[in-house]
Parts: structure tokens; sequence; C-alpha cells
């Protein structure tokens, strides 16, 4: 017998162990027990998380793939000089834990809406617009532009490098205590039709 084969009654002893631990053993076991399903959950948990961050998961549905996405490759988030691509969970999901789970939590929404066919033709699409760019916009006013400061800070911007009017607007959007989102509407996705914009 190979010496590093382990003989089947230890095995049986070992099996019965986890089965019917001892009370002295018992506590031990259910650590032990407790550790690995905590590592396997936390595993499977960042693994799920990192799946519905993918450009891929995004666009699976076609309601987001034959419109937004469409929109989004035109624009210098997809295709730009430095080659630096921002995917959608970097603009609509928190890099934090905490606010990661809040939008994850209420992306659960979507699934309804999925299912129900709220916006699976254009035509529903664009009627619907206007509410689910004012509800983002909303969103990205409340968390001061998060999302957008994962790149982009005024402290990190060169005024030099920027027209004469895009650093005026950048300071007086400093001063006013605005937020990247009251500027930049539509940067990476079409406006609704029925947007104003305030300042004109």
């Amino acid at each position: 017998m190979n010496d590093k084969t382990i003989p089947t009654s230890r095995l049986k002893r070992l099996w019965s162990f986890f089965r019917k631990p001892s009370a002295k053993y018992s506590l031990l076991s259910l650590l032990v027990v407790g550790f690995v399903s905590g590592i396997l959950f936390w595993g499977g948990f960042h693994t799920a998380m990192d799946a519905t961050n993918t450009l891929e998961f995004c666009t699976g549905c076609h309601e987001m793939r034959d419109t937004v996405y469409e929109e989004y490759k035109e624009t210098v988030h997809y295709t730009n000089r430095s080659g630096v691509r921002a995917t959608c969970s970097d603009c609509h999901v928190p890099k934090d834990l905490g606010h990661k789970m809040v939008r994850k939590v209420k992306a659960t929404t979507e699934l309804y809406h999925a299912m129900m066919g709220t916006i699976d033709t254009k035509e529903k699409f664009e009627s619907k617009r206007m509410e689910m760019a004012q509800r983002q916009w909303d969103s990205m006013k409340a968390s001061d532009s998060r999302e957008c400061r994962n790149c982009h800070s005024f402290d990190g911007m060169s005024a030099k490098k920027q027209k004469p009017k895009a650093q005026e607007n950048h300071i007086k959007a400093q001063k006013e205590g605005k937020t990247c989102i009251d500027c930049h509407k539509g940067i990476a996705h079409l406006l609704p039709k029925e947007y104003v914009d305030p300042d004109e």
C-alpha cells in the first residue's frame, strides 16, 4: 500500500467528526466551517459583482445594445487619443462597496422592467428617455458626480490645455459649487428631445 494513501478508516473517522462532532470540538468545527463558507461566499459574491460590471453584461439586452450603447460608441468615453475607455460601470456603478451595494439593489428594478417590456422597443425607450435621464442626473447630482470624479477632478485639470471658454466655465462652476452633471449632460448619450438647457 502506498504510504501517501489515507486509509479508509481514517476518512470514515474524519467524515464522522464533521457529521457528529464531539462537544469538545464542535465549536472548532463550527468556526472552520463558518470560515470556509465565508471565504466561498465572499469569493462568489465578488465574482458575481465583477461579472455584472462588464460592458458585455451591460449591453447583453437589446434595449441597451441598440440604443445607448450605439450612442456611447460615438463619444470620447469610448474612443479617444489616449485609449482610456470608460465603460458603463465606470459611470453608473460606485467603486466603494457600500454605495455599490445600494446601486446594485436599485438595479434590480431594471429586471422587473425588462420582464414587463417597459422599454423593449425603440419607441418605448424614447418615450421614457427623459424620465430615465432625469433619474440618472438626479442621482449623479446627489452624489456630487462621484463616478465622474473617479477620473476627473478640478485639481487634476490643466487650465492651460483647456479652451478659454472651458477654463471660464470650470472656474465659475467651482465658485458656484456646481458638480460635473450640472453642465455635462449628454456627454455619453443623446439628450432627450424634451430636454431644455436652463442656461439658454
